[in-house]
């Protein structure tokens, strides 16, 4: 069977707060190769962690969350007494121990700052195959291929284009990452054909894992990374 890599959703949310430092850490101690996490920009200029664009969900806030102070922001609780990181702490934690998939998921100017952020990392040494930068929002992504092109990128879907993968293509990407629901063996297959790298999320259930592990998936996103690996099968 083959042997997809182990990505850890928004850190290894079953485990801690979602794209918390917290998280982030409990995913590279179940082993994840790979951690996948979400970034926005706020208008004072920061890039912080945060799936929603709203704040109710996940912290002690309400509202646009980039419309809240960004003092007060960061003050906030996002559980477990953690507060919401900044890009530069998050990849300080993780310290090149696991690769890192970033989430673009504001536009408007995120694409610029992470790739500002990223080149500072690799002036730093990190190699630049560290990392992947991911969207649903493909102009922004495209964006981010121009300004950073030795960063890759992966494109995000969640349904099946008429063109299968032919967009992930137009934009040179490396990977394309795919919605569980709406996985199709032709659409693997277009993907494989055109030298992209298959990720689905979010899979929780080992019996799922194990039907797309056979579909041949390069990489899975979990929120439980430990229930998975102890089914096996994971590529090392």
């Amino acid at each position: 069977m083959n042997k997809p890599l182990l990505i850890g959703h928004r850190g290894a949310r079953g485990l801690a707060p979602e794209n918390t430092l917290l998280a982030l850490d409990a995913g590279i101690g179940a082993g994840c190769l790979w951690l996948e996490f979400d970034v926005q920009r706020h208008p004072a200029g920061h890039l912080f962690l945060l799936h929603d664009l709203t704040l109710d969900r996940t912290t002690s806030g309400k509202g646009v969350a980039t419309e809240c102070d960004w003092y007060e922001l960061r003050m906030l609780d996002a559980g477990g007494q953690q507060h919401i990181p900044t890009l530069d702490e998050a990849l300080d934690l993780i310290d090149q121990r696991a690769r890192v998939n970033i989430e673009l998921k504001t536009w408007d100017g995120t694409a610029a700052a992470v790739a500002e952020c990223l080149k500072a990392r690799l002036a730093e040494g990190w190699p630049a195959e560290q990392f992947l930068v991911s969207s649903f929002h493909l102009p922004e992504l495209y964006e981010f291929r121009q300004l950073l092109p030795e960063v890759p990128v992966g494109v995000l879907l969640c349904g099946v284009p008429l063109d299968w993968a032919a967009c992930a293509t137009e934009l040179q990407a490396v990977a394309l990452n795919q919605s569980a629901e709406f996985v199709d063996a032709r659409l693997i297959a277009d993907a494989k054909a055109r030298g992209l790298t298959v990720n689905v999320y979010t899979v929780n259930d080992v019996e799922e894992y194990q039907r797309l592990a056979a579909m041949g998936v390069d990489g899975v996103f979990t929120d439980v990374p430990g229930r998975l690996r102890n089914a096996g099968g994971f590529a090392d």
